[in-house]
């Protein structure tokens, strides 16, 4: 028996977790869950578009960082254009305490004390983690009369009011400024702030 109650393993060191869980616990919130199995085990899966190979090696990696001692599945899911990226452990529900029943966007979704401190070290990497689950980078059109211009911008989606709102805290951080779109949408447009998105994300690959 180790020394957490929930899982039995030795005591959390939270403050010693790789800088990529902030990643992974960005793409955790948009398209991640936990699911319980026999003895105790949960598997973590995330879903993610097959047209972007690099991204799936990145969610890949990332799991091995986090529990180097655990195997990484990476599987098509049949008759979609997507492929679940997953791995198991007892360690899941203390890692990703957010993990409930129903939906993420019917619940609250609120980020415990060390995640918040992991998060605001690395609020690049789990913006850069939402992006790639629930957002985009494209390049709007704006007509004035016969003239065109085109600019890009980033969008992110997602129906859970405290998901967006931990989104746009961490755009907060680091100086990106973001709008309201509509209910659930959130855009970031200024060249500037763009700019500043663009230096750890970038186009999805």
């Amino acid at each position: 028996m180790g020394d957490c109650a929930t899982c039995e393993a030795p005591a959390h060191d939270f403050e010693a977790l790789p800088d990529s869980y902030a990643y992974l616990l960005g793409l955790y919130l948009g398209d991640g869950c936990l699911s319980e199995h026999q003895r105790g085990v949960f598997r973590l899966r995330i879903v993610l578009d097959d047209h972007y190979p690099g991204i799936i090696r990145e969610c890949a990696e990332a799991m091995r960082e986090l529990l180097p001692n655990n195997r990484q599945h990476v599987q098509p899911k049949h008759g979609e254009r997507a492929v679940e990226v997953g791995t198991y452990s007892k360690q899941l529900p203390c890692l990703f305490p957010q993990h409930g029943p129903g939906r993420k966007h019917e619940r609250r979704i609120v980020l415990t004390a060390w995640q918040e401190r992991l998060t605001t070290r690395r609020a690049d990497l789990l913006l850069r983690g939402l992006i790639h689950s629930d957002g985009c980078r494209f390049v709007n059109t704006v007509r004035h009369g016969p003239k065109a211009y085109e600019y890009p911008r980033y969008n992110f989606t997602n129906r859970s009011d405290d998901i967006r709102r931990i989104f746009c805290d961490a755009c907060d951080l680091l100086g990106v400024e973001w709008r309201v779109m509509n209910r659930w949408d959130i855009s970031v447009a200024r060249r500037d702030s763009v700019a500043r998105l663009d230096e750890f994300i970038g186009p999805k690959a």
